[in-house]
């Protein structure tokens, strides 16, 4: 067992210091911040963006929490293993979860399931803050967010933080001996903590976790300042994967992931040995990597064993069962009813008719048998569209590079068409360019040789991943679609009838946008993007932040459409409904695969390196 890292004086000696630091620095920045406020007045539009920044964070004006949980726990102190009873969850008045239990054993991976606004998000986030009473030595991290931009890269970024964590659980350890003694329960799982970071291999195994999740021996070097979002993102997860917490959280973290490195998390997932609780949409992602799922449906936390297969299989038996002893006990109910409803004044029917009643009063005191509500299903379409005839957009022989990077081509001699009847699937890793090849589609990139030809009535949709940017979140939906489109109509009912076709329906239309989930956000997007009625679909990425449902609805609707379609996701389901052919964009090209999208998922799996 490690000695205490120094004496007792000596830490209050730099404790003190340290306090007095503080309190300099605090005068200094609340005089500098009086200044500030006496010279610079807050602008609307920064107003608008802290509104929102602090909607998205769910927090209220003074930087409070705006949820309201309630949650016992039920398992020791010392335990790794999390129960919590009573648990419920409000978040601006409305009821998320209501009276439920909550159990999270170590060495479980979890998959947590819900309709888009159900409050899944909400729920990972009162679970980080430690709202819920979970034991301080079980260290949390939710991956919801994207690494602070720095002057560090994105090695450097990992490898800091896991030296922060270091310390941390040093200092926990330091703290533990000296209030409970160096016997204390809770030293065996830091120590353990302790030995399993290893500074000694920091760098080599973060670039392994890095690599893995798409990242080469240039972009690994990158600061995180210089970085789009969505590699952000990839340095967080890369970070909470490297850290390796006690009770990790997951929020949808293949998002902004390529197939590649979506395979690599999750055979990597596979083998986390601690507590996982992941959000996740797609659902092959969840069959491979949970133990176990939590349906989070009716306001209830309901446990299954097994992956998302094993749960629907599952649910449907117990829901099949469900409804048969429902009928049953609703037939047995009539009949009671109707007896006694016939009995009239006899004496003996009387009589019997009171015995029915009290069995009938017995029935309803133990609860009645309730029948299964089922999950909201929407079925939205894309409007049919004039057929054109072939060639509608024609590549021939481009060449296309950036004018930051003339000496790098993307593309070179690439010749590759899309017709009324394409459903093409765009694969390949980050960088590679799939998403420059739909931007040279729409004419929004050029080409420096070769031939892009657009049939004169071709008129393109595109969803992106950053389509939501055109959403004024300070809006409700309603009044957004009203203001956009005021030629078409003005009454608040035909644009309720708009967004309700692509499923955002109720409350969901009239709040303020900032507070909807990604999911409810993006069926915003693709009902304005049916209003535009293009005949040819470019989606990039366009499951991000959607239900399993939904996105099967989204493929039946991408099916059902009688124009051109090119999809880019990491979405292996969707791809597999609705993907006729398949492109491998890689050496500066786009090669046809011989094979269906399963057959290059299980490519990819061969290739992976942990």
């Amino acid at each position: 067992m490690p000695p205490v890292s120094a004496s007792k004086a000596k830490r209050d000696a730099k404790k003190a210091e340290r306090d007095a630091k503080k309190t300099a620095e605090g005068k200094t920045i609340r005089k500098l911040g009086r200044k500030k406020d006496a010279t610079v007045e807050e602008s609307e539009a920064d107003a608008a963006a802290r509104e929102i920044k602090m909607m998205k964070l769910q927090q209220d004006k003074d930087g409070l929490s705006d949820r309201v949980v309630t949650g016992v726990l039920s398992s020791l102190e010392t335990s790794r293993d999390i129960k919590l009873s009573s648990v419920s969850l409000l978040f601006h008045g409305k009821v998320l979860i209501q009276d439920s239990g909550l159990e999270l054993n170590y060495g479980r991976r979890y998959g947590l399931l819900g309709e888009n606004g159900c409050g899944k998000s909400t729920f990972l986030k009162a679970l980080a803050t430690r709202e819920y009473p979970i034991p301080e030595p079980i260290d949390i991290y939710l991956l919801d967010e994207p690494a602070e931009p720095s002057e560090l890269s994105a090695l450097d970024y990992v490898v800091t933080e896991a030296q922060n964590e270091l310390k941390r659980i040093e200092d926990l350890v330091e703290k533990t001996i000296l209030e409970d003694g160096p016997e204390s329960e809770i030293l065996e799982p830091l120590y353990e903590r302790m030995d399993s970071l290893d500074p000694d291999t920091f760098e080599s195994r973060a670039a392994i976790i890095l690599i893995g999740l798409g990242f080469n021996k240039t972009t690994i070097l990158k600061k995180t300042k210089d970085m789009s979002g969505g590699w952000k993102m990839r340095v967080a997860l890369a970070k909470a994967l490297f850290v390796k917490p006690t009770l990790l959280l997951l929020d949808d973290p293949t998002a902004h992931l390529d197939l590649e490195a979506c395979v690599w998390l999750e055979e990597y997932l596979k083998r986390f040995d601690r507590t996982l609780v992941l959000v996740s949409h797609s659902q092959d992602f969840l069959n491979g990597v949970c133990t176990n799922m939590i349906d989070m449906r009716a306001q209830k936390l309901t446990a299954y064993g097994g992956n998302y297969d094993s749960y629907h299989k599952t649910r449907s038996e117990l829901e099949t069962n469900q409804m048969k002893q429902y009928s049953k006990q609703q037939e047995e109910i009539q009949h009671i009813k109707k007896f006694i409803a016939s009995a009239g004044t006899y004496a003996n029917l009387v009589k019997q008719a009171k015995s029915r009643q009290k069995i009938l009063d017995k029935m309803e005191a133990d609860g009645l048998v309730q029948a299964v509500v089922p999950d909201k299903i929407f079925s939205f379409r894309f409007p049919q569209v004039e057929r054109l005839p072939p060639p509608v957009l024609a590549f021939d022989d481009i060449s296309f590079h950036y004018e930051s990077n003339p000496s790098e081509n993307l593309y070179e001699n690439l010749n590759f068409g899309v017709d009324m009847d394409s459903r093409i699937a765009l694969v390949g890793p980050n960088g590679v360019g799939k998403s420059t090849l739909l931007k040279i589609m729409t004419g929004e990139l050029t080409p420096q040789s070769g031939r892009v030809s657009r049939h004169t009535h071709v008129k393109l949709g595109v969803y992106s991943q950053h389509s939501q940017d055109q959403l004024d979140l300070t809006k409700s939906a309603l009044e957004f679609v009203r203001d956009k489109y005021p030629s078409i109509s003005q009454d608040f009912q035909y644009w309720r009838g708009q967004l309700g076709r692509y499923g955002l329906t109720g409350e969901g239309q009239t709040v303020q946008m900032a507070t909807l989930s990604e999911g409810q956000r993006s069926r915003v997007v693709f009902a304005l993007l049916a209003l535009e009625q293009p005949n040819v679909l470019l989606l990039d990425e366009p499951t991000n932040g959607l239900d399993i449902p939904t996105i099967d609805s989204l493929a039946d609707a991408i099916k059902e459409f009688n124009g051109g379609v090119v999809v880019v996701s990491h979405d292996f389901r969707l791809l597999d409904k609705i993907a006729q052919d398949i492109f491998v964009v890689e050496d500066k090209t786009a090669t046809r695969w011989d094979g269906s999208i399963l057959q290059y998922k299980n490519k990819l799996a061969k290739n992976v390196v942990l």
